[in-house]
Formats: C-alpha cells, structure tokens, sequence
C-alpha cells in the first residue's frame, strides 16, 4: 500500500491495466450485481434535486422503478446508500443504445447540459473501489470477472488504472492528489522493475 495524506492507495492501481471496451462487455457492470450503484450521502441529494431533469432520457421502467423506490436506496446487507434496481437486474439510471451497450441517463443529460453532475463517482472511478474509515481512506482495485476485456485492452495499450481514471480521480480529489499519485506512480515503477 502507498499512503498518500490519509489515503492508502493500492498498488495494483498502479501495476495492473484498464481501459473500458464497452463493443465486448456492453457495459455488463450496470446490470450485473445484487444491488445498484454505490453513492456517497450527499449524491442522494443531487439525485432527489435532479429527477426531473434526468427523467426524459431514462427508459420508462427506469423512470418507473425510481418513482416507485426513490432516487437511491439503501442496500439491506450493509446500509449502504445506492442507485435502485429495474427488476433486481439493471441499475434504473440505465439507458441502452442502439447496439445494446449501456450507456448512463444521468451522463447523457449531463452531456447535454441539462444537469451540471456527470454520474455518481463509484461510477466514474471504476474499478478503483473507494472505501472510508474513522481515519483513513482506502482505494483498491477491484477485478471482476465481467471487465476481463478492460483489462486485455488496457495490457494492449499498456494504460495503467490510475491513468484510465485520470479524470474521476481528479473530480474527487483535486489535481495535486492526482499529480502525487503519478509521482507515486512513478516511484513504484522504479523501485519495482529494479527488483
């Protein structure tokens, strides 16, 4: 692990590659899972101001699974807040494009400039999982099976996570975080191809 402030970052953020191929995986990641999208409190109360914003580029059994559920939920294994679910399947901020890929409802309102948030950043930050304690913070590198063509594609481009993820992690933590983390970066790689 590599501290940064209060943040313990793992290395695998640094050592393993990413970078999204949604032609392969069609944006499995969300519509696989027990539960929605992970938020943090205070996204609850961007999605409650929002709504009606977002609700003309949502699906109509989105927009219904919101009205019916709220705008977020709280998952009852840990009490985590997060996005409802369509039918215990898709997130309900899901869209699909003409070829099945999944795409965001809130980005594409976002892209088109009728919301000023782009998405929940457990979204945006992903596969860097974020998890936070009484005294620190915690990014791992979460794998799953459904991102192996993310993680072939960014071994062909040789594209490390912390890099594929230059913009969220500058939205949640401010250039100069990111810049460290590079240096850090940096550093790990040297002390590690001497090995």
């Amino acid at each position: 692990m590599i501290q940064i402030e209060d943040k313990l970052i793992s290395e695998e953020i640094f050592s393993e590659e990413f970078v999204c191929n949604l032609t392969k995986c069609k944006g499995a990641c969300c519509v696989a899972g027990d539960v929605g999208a992970p938020l943090e409190k205070y996204e609850t109360e961007i999605l409650d101001k929002i709504f009606d914003k977002v609700k003309p580029y949502l699906r109509p059994e989105g927009a219904l699974a919101l009205e019916a559920q709220g705008k977020w939920t709280i998952d009852p294994l840990d009490g985590d807040y997060v996005t409802p679910l369509v039918n215990d399947e898709e997130c309900a901020y899901v869209i699909f494009d003409e070829k099945g890929i999944t795409k965001c409802g809130i980005e594409k309102a976002y892209e088109d400039g009728a919301v000023d948030w782009q998405k929940p950043i457990s979204c945006h930050l992903y596969p860097i999982r974020v998890t936070e304690y009484s005294t620190f913070t915690a990014l791992n590198y979460h794998e799953w099976e459904i991102c192996a063509p993310a993680c072939t594609l960014g071994k062909e481009l040789q594209v490390p996570v912390y890099k594929f993820l230059k913009t969220p992690l500058i939205r949640k933590y401010g250039e100069e975080f990111y810049e460290t983390l590079s240096d850090a970066a940096l550093e790990w790689n040297r002390e590690f191809n001497s090995l």
